[in-house]
Order: C-alpha cells, then structure tokens, then sequence
C-alpha cells in the first residue's frame, strides 16, 4: 500500500526536487500542507493537482499555460 501522506522529505523526492527551497517556493505557489501538533504531511493526491493545474506547454517562442 502506498503512503497517501507524505513528510516533507518524501514529497520533495515525489516531486523530484534536490532542495527545499523548490518545495517552499512550491508551498508559497499555493500547495496544501497538512498541519497537525508539530507535524506538517502533503498529500500526493494534493501534489498530483498542483502540479497538474501548473502544467504548461512550452514553445520555442512562447509559454501558452494549460488552463487558459
């Protein structure tokens, strides 16, 4: 069974980052963080919406998002 919750290490690998400013500057954009005492989790259901909703499609001469 996989881990729907994942810590803050887990979802910078489920994401591919190396550092965690990309995944602060990500929580910054508007990534849900879950909250609970002294721990925070992201859902990779969460991730999984973020990052689909922030798709773009690349140009040679222009950035056209993917949800315009």
């Amino acid at each position: 069974m996989s881990k729907e919750y994942l810590t803050f290490k887990e979802a910078m690998l489920y994401m591919g980052f190396t550092t965690y400013d990309s995944l602060r500057n990500t929580i910054k954009l508007g990534l849900p963080v879950i909250r609970f005492g002294n721990s925070k989790r992201i859902s990779k259901t969460a991730i999984d919406e973020f990052m689909k909703s922030h798709t773009v499609t690349v140009h040679p001469t222009k950035e056209v998002a993917n949800n315009e």
